[in-house]
């Protein structure tokens, strides 16, 4: 996943004041976090401490996914950075999200149509 600036600002910030040689991020023990102790000791705390009961981390990657398309961001671009096998797969869980593009194709069938339309009517005038 790309790092915002806003994010690499904040590592940068953290850095300077624990630095370190080795992960950024660890135990107690120096271990590595791994997936199911940051969920249990450090998020599911944190969001009750916040009062966001139900907020999850796998809605969280929903939220990242919507966030992309409604920035415009590809099929192939989600599917990427969502790990998923295929853009099949995004877009079965996704497509809904996407923008409509009935108003581009009939805009773009429009502009060829009204061309040819002018022109016709330009040769009927002589």
């Amino acid at each position: 996943m790309p790092l915002p600036q806003v994010v690499v600002d904040a590592l940068a910030a953290h850095l300077a004041h624990w630095p370190t040689d080795a992960l950024v991020f660890t135990t107690e023990l120096g271990d590595p976090i791994r997936r199911t102790a940051f969920s249990d000791r450090t998020w599911r705390p944190a969001v009750q401490r916040a009062g966001l009961s139900g907020v999850t981390m796998h809605g969280l990657r929903h939220f990242y996914a919507s966030l992309l398309i409604r920035h415009g961001e590809s099929v192939k671009t989600v599917q990427a950075r969502l790990g998923h096998a295929s853009a099949a797969e995004t877009l079965d869980t996704y497509s809904h999200l996407w923008p409509d593009s009935d108003d581009r194709t009939r805009a773009a069938v429009d502009s060829v149509l009204r061309l040819v339309a002018d022109s016709v009517r330009t040769e009927a005038a002589r």
